[in-house]
């Protein structure tokens, strides 16, 4: 486990992932999800990486060493909504069972001319949000992802809906080129959104403690929120199993602001606090 996550290459072949985004489409969700089964087979048996990691978060998680059935039952989740991203992406809403929870947290902070901070991570699936908001024309999402990581993937959903696609931020741009994308979009009262759970090779982080151990959370988050001068609305799509989701906004950080003195201590109680609710 010494090889970091950002090191490790793409699942599946391009065509292939092409080929499964146009079978689901054609043959529905159920079907698709039957294909899952053989599919997290071959992750949990070809892996070897994906298999480690699952097994040593679920060790942490129960407190005990994971079966292999354990592992392929995360393995399978994760799967489950990768291919329920297809749909909402299609635009194809029925059949899925969202509900919303606090939801005033996010609407008492929005003003016109200013936007929101939505603090993510990577739990559940972020697209049920985008997804949900591009149904509503007045809720502008400009959303920051890393599009290299997953080249292919990313190339086959966004082909699905180019109008979500063209309000991505790529997280492989330069930290400048980032900051003033997402200081056009709070300034044009958007919901700018990012994930502050994975923090790249050489990228500012802060060591606080997760899940019974130190880890290291990115601060850019923070420094980008404290930057923009907009609230921090903390936001997570959990999947629940089968077709149902949760989306839930709790409020952050109405504003956030750093001193020069005490700086690295306030960034680092921020990526606790963060750590701490994921958690």
């Amino acid at each position: 486990m010494s090889a970091h996550w950002s090191e490790q290459r793409e699942g599946g072949f391009p065509l292939g992932i092409r080929l499964f985004v146009a079978l689901a489409l054609r043959c529905g969700r159920r079907a698709a999800r039957a294909a899952l089964y053989p599919i997290t087979l071959y992750f949990f048996l070809r892996r070897p990486y994906e298999r480690r990691a699952s097994r040593a978060f679920l060790a942490r998680a129960f407190g005990r060493r994971a079966r292999a059935g354990e592992v392929m039952r995360h393995i399978h989740a994760f799967a489950a909504t990768l291919l329920d991203r297809i749909f909402l992406l299609a635009g194809r809403f029925r059949g899925f069972d969202v509900s919303v929870h606090g939801l005033d947290a996010l609407t008492s902070r929005m003003q016109p001319g200013r936007g929101v901070l939505l603090l993510g991570a990577h739990v559940g699936s972020f697209e049920v949000l985008r997804a949900l908001a591009d149904g509503h024309g007045d809720v502008d999402v400009r959303a920051v992802l890393d599009t290299q990581k997953t080249p292919a993937l990313t190339a086959a959903l966004h082909a699905l809906n180019p109008a979500i696609a063209s309000k991505v931020i790529d997280a492989s741009r330069s930290g400048p080129e980032i900051a003033l994308a997402l200081h056009e979009a709070v300034h044009e009262g958007a919901l700018a959104t990012l994930l502050g759970d994975r923090a790249r090779p050489h990228e500012a982080s802060a060591l606080v403690e997760f899940m019974g151990a130190p880890a290291r959370f990115p601060v850019a988050p923070y420094l980008l929120g404290a930057a923009l001068k907009v609230p921090v609305v903390f936001c997570l799509g959990l999947y629940r199993g089968g077709n149902r989701y949760e989306i839930h906004f709790e409020a952050f950080a109405d504003e956030i602001v750093l001193s020069r003195r005490e700086r690295q201590g306030e960034l680092r109680a921020l990526a606790q606090r963060y750590a701490a609710r994921l958690e």
